[in-house]
């Protein structure tokens, strides 16, 4: 993850935050600032002996309370990876996990627990991952927002477009390469971030609003194309209808394709490959 610092572009300074004070209009000390939870429009003060005072017990165990098949937990309910280590290296220690490793592994169920970290309770549910185990915090039932409260789509498709957006699916399926998944964004970005460093001066393409279109679009015949091509040359990863205006940009620079500049990603996507 890329993470930016703020600065005053006048002089490329660091610039902090100020905390102020609504009512008396000044900043405020820190050792002056306080919590409050906002319930029905008004601010209800906690402090922080309350705080301590409610915070669960400290432990540095995983309560695991039951197993469960790996598929009755939808994974929108898993929140943050960790990976767990035994909690020391004394012989017992690591047969025991050796041995819950293993007994896992045959069962191919998941454990589910509770633990504290930072005050705070979580749920985690525990799974093997290679030789060891992986622990993902979930989100407690009333954190997820129910799939009931998203409206979805009144129209029903029809059997042939049903079926040939099955056929684009299937023909477009593969083997999971998380090596094929790389952050493409980041890439770009720290090049432009150490071309900067050496002093290069970077040019920022005009921005080019994308096309319109003035009918709506015909989905069975934009099915149809897809499947045609998919058939006709079942693409990869690294096709060029996978990359951004961005990366289709850059490859048009590099091989000085006149006009790029104005063009939209479709009209990149043409030129490339001609």
């Amino acid at each position: 993850k890329i993470t930016f610092r703020e600065i005053h572009e006048k002089d490329g300074s660091p610039v902090k935050h100020v905390r102020y004070c609504e009512a008396e209009d000044k900043p405020v000390d820190p050792s002056e600032i306080g919590k409050a939870y906002e319930l029905d429009g008004r601010l209800i003060p906690v402090t922080d002996e309350e705080l301590d005072q409610l915070a669960p017990e400290r432990t540095q165990t995983i309560e695991i309370e039951s197993f469960t098949p790996r598929t009755q937990v939808d994974p929108i309910r898993f929140d943050h990876p960790y990976y767990l280590i035994p909690g020391d290296k004394s012989v017992g220690t690591l047969r025991a996990f050796r041995l819950l490793v293993e007994a896992m592994g045959e069962s191919d169920l998941l454990a589910l627990g509770r633990f504290v970290m930072r005050n705070r309770e979580y749920l985690a549910a525990i799974r093997v991952y290679g030789d060891g185990l992986a622990l993902s915090t979930m989100h407690f039932p009333a954190e997820i927002r129910s799939a009931e409260e998203i409206p979805g789509p009144e129209e029903v498709p029809d059997a042939e477009e049903l079926k040939d957006a099955i056929s684009i699916i299937e023909e477009r399926s593969t083997d999971w390469n998380p090596a094929s998944f790389k952050d493409q964004h980041r890439a770009r970005l720290m090049k432009v971030i150490e071309k900067k460093r050496k002093g290069t001066k970077i040019k920022v393409a005009a921005a080019v609003e994308e096309e319109k279109p003035t009918a709506a679009p015909d989905l069975m015949a934009a099915l149809k194309k897809t499947l045609a091509e998919s058939r006709s040359k079942r693409r990869k990863p690294s096709d060029l209808a996978g990359l951004s205006r961005d990366e289709l940009y850059e490859m048009a620079s590099e091989r000085g394709l006149k006009g790029r500049s104005s063009m939209n990603k479709q009209q990149l996507l043409r030129a490339l490959r001609r």
